[in-house]
């Protein structure tokens, strides 16, 4: 290798290429990305309301004409004027020629509970509220164990 006290002053300076400490390689992911572990929390969350979604329609097939949607905030208009309350939930009536919407909001439901089962379990507990409110029906006639969870 020459050393730069014999290169022009035009020549930029050899750089040598350091690899990475002892020579193995960069290190990978610490788990493959179908383990839980590699999902975002946002993912984790999609995951949540997909499988209480399912869980619904299997009782209810009339859902599968509802769209279903996580937000990470409500808007300010989601807050229905009321400052101290912000909402884990809204049902979007249908439009003419549109479907109804059941929206969930990540992040008030994550600032409520920290445990991935609680957070499962506040999921599905909005998401039976709103499909009550849909089909004109009460919470226990969706869900029967509504109560106990």
């Amino acid at each position: 290798m020459e050393s730069s006290a014999h290169r022009s002053p035009a020549e930029p300076p050899l750089r040598r290429r350091h690899r990475d400490r002892h020579g193995r390689g960069l290190r990978g992911p610490l788990a493959p990305p179908q383990v839980p572990i590699s999902l975002t929390r946002s993912e984790l969350f999609d995951d949540y309301v997909r499988e209480s979604v399912e869980r619904l329609e299997r009782r209810w097939p009339q859902l599968a004409e509802v769209e279903f949607a996580v937000q990470e905030v409500p808007s300010p208009e989601d807050g229905e004027g009321d400052p101290e309350s912000v909402p884990l939930g809204r049902l979007i009536p249908a439009t003419q020629g549109g479907k109804s919407r059941i929206v969930v909001y990540r992040r008030p439901v994550e600032i409520r509970f920290k445990s991935r089962d609680d957070r499962a379990a506040l999921v599905h507990e909005i998401l039976i509220e709103q499909v009550a409110d849909l089909l004109g029906l009460s919470p226990d006639a969706i869900d029967p164990r509504f109560d106990e969870e």
